[in-house]
């Protein structure tokens, strides 16, 4: 009676075989029109931001006030000043590059989009079981595991400085960076994408790269070994920088060190000269931006020569926002909103080496640089300096303006002719 059965199974079989490919291309036709529909909202955003509220050609102050100078000044030409002033106030592309990044759609984070959670109570259900995964579950989890990234990165140093200076040391040293530096990815649910490895930054050169939050040291360093610029730090970072200086070269200054930039350039162009030690990692932006743009490169790190290895870092931010905002936030709690997110999912692209050009001074070589790292990562190009995030704006650039609207009244032959009008 059992081979009698078997057609019957068979066709069962069949049957249901035919149903999972049924639902499966019905599944995959869903998820490319959500993808179109996500894709569509994306540029009509991006056409928004682009074109801003005002609609206006970017022109230069010679080419607007051509048409109506007169060879005299005019009090007129008070309203072009007025005119920009009120656009720049309308449309400021500065500020907005230092809070974090606006989602098409929500991720059941309520710092990101404040009060989503209140739209339904079967929306506000599935939040708190969000809340109770991630501050009950991952939070726990992350916080032990970076506790002992921390111990081991200290104890393991501190065994591999006491080996003689060699290629076991050297390697030694790498293993323990490279995976203290994994697991710390690891505490915050980590997942990164390197794209052309072929490209990473080799011995000797310089690692240049947009910078996002501190979690872009541990990207890099989790696929490669790299060498430090920065400040000496006490505490807690400060037997950190100890333990890591026992088998690491890093280049590290005292606070008053630090604004002698003749000097900073000096102890990098000596160590990027000697071929055996690793790589340097800088962000010549100087502070964090929310990852939709690339701002100023500081032109420090291109007037020591050497090869540049660009990187671009583009993070996703559904998963979590890795933008750290140290104008509104303290280290403390960013890292706490950190470990309390979903995940940090981000992709990293090596970029072939660059190298600066002959009469090409150090100002246009970090602007090629920037315009690459931008281009790769799908980021806008803005010629800001991050440090606008603290300070005001530079009277060079109100002289710079002075400047040239002086340079278009003398050239007519107004000044000094009394003509006013």
């Amino acid at each position: 009676m059992y081979w009698r059965s078997l057609p019957a199974l068979s066709s069962q079989k069949a049957s249901n075989l035919v149903v999972y490919q049924t639902l499966k291309k019905q599944l995959w036709a869903t998820l490319q029109i959500e993808k179109g529909v996500k894709m569509q909202k994306a540029l009509a955003l991006e056409n928004l931001i682009s074109n801003g509220i005002i609609q206006r050609e970017e022109t230069s102050m010679e080419k607007e006030m051509a048409g109506q100078h007169r060879e005299y000044f005019h009090l007129g030409d008070v309203m072009y000043f007025a005119k920009k002033a009120c656009e720049a106030v309308a449309e400021d592309e500065v500020t907005r590059r230092f809070s974090s990044e606006e989602l098409l759609s929500w991720n059941l984070l309520s710092r990101t989009n404040a009060n989503f959670h209140c739209v339904s109570w079967q929306l506000t259900v599935v939040w708190i079981i969000g809340i109770l995964i991630r501050y009950c579950l991952l939070m726990p989890f992350r916080i032990c595991l970076a506790f002992f990234s921390i111990l081991l990165l200290i104890s393991a140093n501190t065994v591999v400085g006491q080996f003689p200076n060699g290629r076991v040391k050297c390697w030694l040293s790498n293993q323990v960076q490279m995976t203290c530096a994994a697991l710390g990815i690891r505490c915050l649910s980590g997942l990164v994408q390197f794209h052309n490895r072929e490209n990473r930054p080799r011995k000797g050169g310089i690692c240049v790269a947009n910078h996002t939050s501190p979690v872009d040291v541990l990207i890099l360093a989790s696929d490669g070994c790299y060498s430090l610029v920065g400040q000496v730090h006490g505490g807690l970072l400060g037997l950190i920088q100890k333990s890591c200086m026992q088998t690491t070269q890093h280049v590290l200054f005292e606070r008053s060190e630090m604004k002698d930039r003749h000097l900073v350039r000096k102890k990098i162009r000596e160590h990027i000269e000697d071929k055996a030690k690793l790589p340097i990692l800088i962000f010549p932006e100087g502070t964090c931006v929310n990852n939709t743009s690339v701002m100023m490169f500081k032109k420090g790190s291109f007037e020591v020569g050497g090869t540049i290895h660009p990187v671009a870092i583009k993070y996703d931010p559904r998963f979590g926002d890795a933008f750290w905002n140290s104008t509104k936030y303290s280290m403390m709690t960013y890292t706490f909103n950190v470990m309390t997110s979903w995940a940090i999912v981000c992709n990293v692209w090596y970029l072939p080496p660059m190298v600066k050009e002959e009469e090409e001074d150090a100002i246009h070589f970090a602007n090629r640089v920037k315009a690459v790292i931008a281009a790769r990562g799908g980021m806008s190009i803005l010629p800001w300096d991050g440090g606008l995030k603290r300070k005001k704006v530079k009277e060079s650039f109100k002289e710079e303006q002075q400047k040239k609207y002086c340079r278009i009244v003398t050239e007519n032959g107004s000044v000094g002719n009394g003509n006013v009008y």
